[in-house]
């Protein structure tokens, strides 16, 4: 995992642009590092399409799809508590298919972000089901 140059300045590049446009009409830039529930929202807002929900046989369905897909060992979820809902990024096939760049999320978040793309019923959550134990590191036969 290396920091490349170039993506460091095309991220520093779309700051100055978000920046100078927040100026232009006054909007105020502030920032809050422990408002994590804004940034998960933010992100989900851009990947809402990307969603998975964790089933009881421990792995995950996509939300519209219904696709298996599991968490990249690589990833920091790997081996801790599953969360119920999740965003990633991309899907990588490998021996499975893997959520890469995953951050759990609300359901109630999806309904407010994409209404036209959710219904009640996508986002059922099934708190009262009994869910697996995380496989502390041991990758999924």
């Amino acid at each position: 995992n290396f920091i490349q140059h170039r993506s460091m300045k095309r991220a520093r590049d779309v700051r100055d642009q978000l920046v100078g446009l927040c100026e232009r009409v006054e909007i105020e830039i502030t920032s809050n590092p422990d408002d994590t529930p804004a940034i998960c929202k933010a992100v989900t807002s851009g990947y809402f399409f990307n969603t998975a929900q964790l089933q009881r046989t421990g792995d995950y369905k996509t939300i519209k799809q219904a696709q298996q897909v599991h968490i990249h060992p690589s990833s920091f979820l790997f081996g801790q508590d599953l969360p119920r809902w999740v965003v990633y990024h991309e899907l990588v096939y490998t021996t499975k298919e893997f959520m890469r760049q995953i951050i759990e999320i609300q359901p109630k978040w999806l309904a407010e972000v994409a209404p036209h793309y959710y219904k009640a019923k996508d986002l059922e959550d099934n708190k009262d089901k009994k869910m697996p134990k995380p496989n502390r590191g041991r990758a999924a036969p």
